[in-house]
Order: structure tokens, then C-alpha cells, then sequence
């Protein structure tokens, strides 16, 4: 399977699937960050804002230590909602290793991601975030990540979409996966929006930014 190159980092690439469970959190309103848990329980990922007046249009993920791996940031001005991914905190002047913008305004509206490497990975998102419910594929096809909706097992009821799973395929990595995730939320959040077969989440790779 492609998809084994380290996009943000080496230790977040598993040799076996792995399932997260993400809870978007709230430290004094509801959807004000998330927290990433492994099956056994243990932190490793966290996103954190402060409130209604933070600035949302820049996030940072980071691991369960507080070390900053990704910042997503909405490029201005954007017709199409552009979203940037920069290595670590973002500083000024730093290059983008990928972008993501609506492909439309108006409709069903998917997402394109520019990736800026030499990889010649190339990744479709298809279904919809808004229901917890999106497969990540590869070129050939093939299933390297999915959204789910969690499901409590002892009482078979499923949770609310504050809460959902996260499944990784072996060689595709996560934390990559979890900043789609995070411009997926800030551009689709709850809306009932879904991306069929006709309008697809593409990643590709470019040497341009064709805004």
C-alpha cells in the first residue's frame, strides 16, 4: 500500500491499523478543541482554543506533551476557504507542506488538497464529516483511514458526534490524518453536507499554489 511516507512525522505511522477515538472537547464552550486517545486510553493528540473569541482560523495539533506537529491555518483572502498545513507552530515566512480549498461555493462542496512534496501520493476523501462518516483512499484505491461513529458497546448505543473513531491502515500517517480532520471540522463542522461520488475530497501532489 502507498501512503508509508511520513507526512508530519515518522512516530505517528503504525506497522498494524490503528484505532483512535476523538472527542471534540470544551474548555468553556462546546467544540472548543479535541483530544485524541489510542484503544488502550492513552493521550496522543490535543488541539486547544479558549473560548468563543479565539481565533479559529489557525490551529495547532499537537501530541500528548504539548509538542506542536501541525498548524492548519485559513489562507485570506480565499474565495474557496484555503486551508494551509505548516510543519510545527507555524512562523512567518514558512512554506505550506500542503493545502486544502473547497472545490465550489455553491452545492455539495468537496475539498481539493494540494500536496507540496515529490511523493506522488494522491488520496480521495469520500463521504460526510458532518455525520461522522468518511473514508480516506488512496490512488489505487484502497482504504488508508475512516471516520466512524462511535458506538458504546456495553449499552450497543451510539454516541453522540462529539464523539467519534478515527481507524488508521498500517503506513498511513496519523497525524497527517488528524489535521484533515481539523480543516474538515472548521469547513464542514455539523452541516448536513455530503460529499458523494461526484464531488470527492482529492489529494494530490502539485508544485503550485493555484489559488
Amino acid at each position: 500500500m502507498r501512503g508509508c511516507c511520513a507526512v508530519v512525522e515518522d512516530g505517528f505511522i503504525y506497522e498494524e491499523e490503528t484505532h483512535f477515538t476523538v472527542l471534540k472537547t470544551s474548555l468553556f464552550f462546546a467544540g472548543d478543541g479535541f483530544t485524541v486517545y489510542d484503544c488502550k486510553g492513552q493521550l496522543v493528540f490535543r488541539v486547544d482554543t479558549y473560548g468563543p473569541d479565539s481565533d479559529k482560523s489557525e490551529l495547532v495539533l499537537m501530541d500528548a506533551s504539548g509538542k506542536c506537529l501541525l498548524t492548519v491555518r485559513r489562507k485570506r483572502p480565499s474565495l474557496h476557504q484555503r486551508w494551509e498545513g505548516f510543519l510545527g507552530e507555524r512562523v512567518e515566512g514558512q512554506k505550506p507542506i500542503f493545502s486544502v480549498r473547497r472545490s465550489s461555493m455553491i452545492g455539495r462542496s468537496g475539498l481539493t488538497v494540494d500536496m507540496y512534496n515529490n511523493s506522488g501520493e494522491e488520496y480521495h476523501i469520500e463521504g460526510s464529516y458532518a455525520q461522522r462518516c468518511c473514508t480516506f483512499f488512496n490512488a489505487e484505491k484502497e482504504s488508508v483511514a475512516e471516520i466512524r461513529r462511535k458506538v458504546d458497546a456495553s449499552a450497543n448505543v451510539m454516541l453522540g458526534k462529539d464523539v467519534f473513531s478515527l481507524s488508521l491502515r498500517p503506513g498511513f500517517d496519523g497525524a497527517f490524518a488528524m489535521g484533515l480532520v481539523l480543516v474538515l471540522d472548521q469547513i464542514y463542522g455539523d452541516d448536513e453536507v455530503v460529499v458523494d461520488d461526484n464531488s470527492k475530497v482529492t489529494v494530490q501532489p502539485t508544485t503550485e499554489d493555484a489559488s
